[in-house]
């Protein structure tokens, strides 16, 4: 058995951030070279923290917006195992399961702060963009495809 298959794996949230037209907010991420490093925000769950608040704080930590309420959460927890070598959680956890939820934006896209989040938190992203959920699924890096496909799938009356 490989090493990676006895590691837990992270829990943590995802957040589908859904504007008031019905497209999701993507952003780019900063620590890749590769520009089709996208996704949508997510984070660990800390200690015994809910997980709607850990997606609440996460949206603020990676956006540096709350303007945003919570309009659905998965059924169920999705899991994606990490590519060997991807990085520093890599010997601490298989990957990562996530509860996602979906949130309508209830602010304006001036209200985005990727460059300087709140609370002193590293910026995450380079760019940001409004998209559909198809263009979402072409777009982020394969290893999280099939949990993408499986909760844009559950969210898809609430989408574009």
């Amino acid at each position: 058995m490989h090493k990676s298959r006895s590691l837990p794996y992270r829990p943590g949230v995802g957040i589908v951030l859904i504007s008031g037209d019905g497209l999701i907010w993507i952003g780019q991420r900063i620590d890749f070279s590769d520009s089709e490093q996208w996704q949508m925000p997510q984070g660990g769950i800390d200690g015994s923290e809910d997980p709607a608040v850990a997606a609440q704080r996460e949206l603020i930590e990676e956006t540096g917006t709350s303007k945003a309420e919570i309009i659905a959460e998965t059924q169920g927890w999705h899991t994606y195992d990490l590519p060997v070598g991807s990085n520093s959680l890599r010997n601490r956890y298989r990957g990562q399961r996530q509860k996602w939820f979906a949130m309508r934006f209830t602010g304006k896209d001036s209200d985005f702060n990727i460059e300087t989040p709140p609370g002193g938190q590293k910026a995450e992203f380079q760019t940001w963009r409004w998209e559909n959920a198809n263009e979402v699924k072409r777009l982020i890096v394969a290893f999280k495809r099939p949990v993408y496909e499986a909760v844009l799938s559950e969210f898809s009356s609430l989408l574009r």
